[in-house]
């Protein structure tokens, strides 16, 4: 296996468990603001994982994209993206979350995720088989 086969390998077992583990956070009762709170960080390191995972694949297949912006609308002109507004949106609020904080936001982004969520998980499903399956073959 390569170097980069092993990368991108390791890419999509991180973001495979930062996807379970938000699961695990929407899955608690969101009336706890320290559940909200948690709900919240691993959105934002989910997010993270995910357009570096991103930007990973589009350098793979030739095409640099330098900011988690850019790479997320790279995403989006290959197909692998369904909804792009979507994923601005999910940047935006990444972005608000990690600059400041305020509990009437928290909740609104929180809502947010619980949205998202089904977006996030289905797209990595569409890239795990594109990217993961038959990938075996090259090791």
């Amino acid at each position: 296996m390569t170097d980069a086969n092993r990368k991108l390998r390791q890419s999509f077992e991180n973001l495979k468990k930062a996807l379970n583990r938000l699961e695990e956070a929407l899955n608690e009762d969101q009336g706890n603001s320290l559940i909200v709170d948690g709900t919240i960080q691993r959105f934002e390191f989910t997010i993270e994982i995910y357009w570096k995972m991103l930007k990973r694949l589009l350098l793979s297949e030739g095409i640099e994209a330098k900011t988690p912006r850019e790479t997320l609308k790279e995403a989006y002109q290959v197909g692998w993206l369904q909804n792009e507004q979507a994923w601005l949106q999910m940047l935006k609020d990444r972005n608000e979350t990690s600059h400041a904080y305020d509990e009437e936001m928290a909740r609104k982004i929180l809502q947010n995720i619980i949205q998202y969520y089904p977006e996030m998980k289905s797209t990595f499903h569409k890239l795990e088989r594109k990217y993961m399956s038959g990938n075996d073959q090259n090791e």
